[in-house]
């Protein structure tokens, strides 16, 4: 790795490889999978999933997730599964497992065989759990859920005992069977496990295994009335698909000791290892799934995928690179430590990649036109621009050049000190790639404000510096006659305190300077353009043709990211 080229606040302070020196990452999940294989346990076999519940479209933190478990089956030659964990069919859609389907593909993974689910369990799972109640380690609850979760207890307290905890193990197994056929309401009764209402993890506690549900279920239909519990399904789907490895977030390690209970009391030939890592939390965003969909469903976001989100569709929308949010992820490495990662690294794996791969492209974002006056008015040329000033394979474009030009509004004052290395009025300046040009007189409306500049031009200085003197800088433009105008979306951070997950309203934090549209002026190649094309606009940043609404009668860009970090002075004043 190397060092941050920017430091604020935050606890990050390396960049990750560039793709031609990418190194396989070392974590304390990598050397115990080396320890078994080492020992031969699994029979050396190593075998991961990625678990999603198809809820919501998946977000940064996911990224992390699925280049841990893509990544290890990738390096140690091995499958991965992609398993959707569709227990919940109140909050589950076709839309959300096929966004998630086409987020893996796009950060460049394949998973192993056919997609899975969980609902290709329910009836083994159904076995199990009777499996569970014949050998008198789960029972039928008639308590109110609110009645059972008062008798927990609590840290200090320990459970009361449900009166159905005894109840014979013939009454269980009937009563759950017609929970199965439907001959009760939601919430009349749950399967739980009898494991110890004393037990210091809460979870222990006679959790909760099957409750009735009546939804609509996009892959079962209405098969099914009652629904596993996430604790329960987990731990099996994962035995049956022969799972070496469960890798999970930091916040299923209180999860461990019953997904070991389960299996342990089961009659099943797998038992996979669940090992937590610490979950990503990204510094000026917020990952709960909930805040999200609150986002989407108040259109304070233009949903899933607007730009904004932190969501992978959203940052492909944005313009992020599969391989920038790949070597992201490697930078921030795999701990059993929670900490927070400074968003500043994020954007600039995002900035290196695209500083490599981009073309260039001249776009004018606040326009006010140049008169040329000593241009002949009917004269055109077409001049010649690198793609990439350090990639000479990358090529070059052809630039048409006329007596009007457009350049930016901050590239002009009537004066400035010698720290403006733009045009000021009688100074010069040379256009990229194309002459020098001197301003002459300004055209003010009634404001002051500069509507047209009358500028000269030195027809001697086409590749080649003025003899005598030296200009003050270079400036990029766009010619009148044959520019493009199109719209330019301005995306910033969706939030703008680096905690908003931790406010008591977390959409008090929203940053109302987060989206701005405006319409630009820029060269006429970028109408050749296809969707999702990266470009850097010189001297403005990094932009993408928007992936849904770009055509070449409709120029939409939206800014992927600025050429620098903005943020370091808010960060440090923070």
């Amino acid at each position: 790795m190397s060092s941050a080229t920017d430091k604020t606040t935050g606890n990050v302070t390396t960049n990750a490889t560039s793709s031609t020196e990418k190194t396989t990452p070392t974590n304390f999940i990598r050397n115990k999978i080396n320890e078994d294989i080492a020992n031969n346990k699994n029979d050396g076999r190593v075998h991961t999933r990625f678990p999603p519940e198809p809820n919501g479209y998946l977000h940064v933190g996911h990224a992390k997730s699925i280049c841990l478990n893509f990544g290890i089956a990738r390096d140690y030659d091995a499958p991965c599964n992609l398993r959707f964990d569709d227990t919940n069919p109140e909050k589950e859609s076709e839309e959300f497992a096929k966004a998630i389907q086409e987020d893996v593909h796009w950060l460049g993974f394949e998973w192993q065989g056919e997609v899975h689910h969980a609902s290709d369990y329910f009836d083994k799972l159904y076995a199990f759990a009777e499996e569970l109640i014949q050998k008198g380690k789960a029972y039928v609850d008639e308590q109110p859920a609110e009645q059972i979760a008062e008798n927990r207890g609590n840290f200090q307290t320990p459970g009361k005992e449900s009166p159905y905890r005894n109840r014979p193990i013939e009454d269980s197994l009937e009563q759950f069977k017609r929970m199965k056929a439907g001959e009760f309401s939601d919430g009349q009764m749950v399967l739980r496990a009898k494991i110890d209402m004393s037990h210091p993890n809460m979870l222990m506690r006679d959790p909760v295994l099957y409750r009735i549900k009546r939804f609509h279920h996009i892959r079962t239909g209405d098969k099914w009335c009652i629904y596993p519990m996430y604790d329960f399904t987990h731990c099996i789907s994962d035995a049956l698909e022969g799972i070496t490895h469960s890798l999970c977030t930091l916040e299923f390690e209180v999860n461990r000791p019953l997904y070991d209970w389960v299996l342990d009391n089961i009659t099943i030939d797998c038992h996979p290892q669940q090992i937590e890592f610490s979950r990503l939390n990204l510094a000026y965003t917020i990952t709960s799934k909930r805040k999200l969909t609150q986002l989407v469903e108040e259109k304070r976001v233009d949903g899933w995928d607007d730009p904004r989100m932190p969501t992978i569709s959203g940052m492909r929308r944005r313009g992020y690179t599969p391989a920038s949010i790949r070597n992201f992820c490697d930078a921030i490495g795999i701990s059993k430590v929670n900490s927070v990662t400074d968003m500043i690294l994020l954007e600039d794996n995002v900035r290196d990649d695209l500083d490599k791969s981009t073309e260039r492209r001249m776009a004018v974002l606040d326009p006010i036109k140049v008169v040329i006056t000593n241009y002949p008015e009917d004269k055109e040329e077409i001049l010649t621009g690198n793609n990439h000033p350090k990639f000479e394979e990358m090529g070059t474009r052809e630039l048409p050049f006329s007596r009007e030009v457009y350049i930016d509004r901050a590239d002009y004052r009537e004066s400035a000190n010698k720290k403006y290395k733009r045009l000021v009025k009688d100074g010069e300046v040379r256009l990229r790639n194309a002459y020098v040009i001197k301003a002459n007189e300004a055209i003010l409306d009634e404001n002051g404000e500069v509507q047209e500049l009358h500028c000269t031009y030195d027809p001697d200085t086409l590749g080649k510096n003025p003899e005598g003197r030296k200009v003050r800088g270079v400036i990029h433009w766009v010619s009148a006659k044959h520019g493009k105008k199109a719209t330019v979306r301005l995306y910033d951070r969706l939030f703008n305190v680096p905690n908003p997950g931790a406010m008591d309203n977390f959409l008090e934090a929203l940053n109302p300077d987060s989206f701005a549209v405006i319409t630009a002026m820029v060269e006429p190649s970028l109408a050749q353009a296809n969707p999702e094309d990266r470009f850097q606009f010189e001297r403005e940043g990094y932009f993408t043709a928007d992936r849904y609404e770009f055509s070449a009668d409709n120029l939409v860009f939206n800014r992927t990211v600025t050429l620098r970090d903005s943020w370091s002075d808010k960060d440090t004043n923070s």
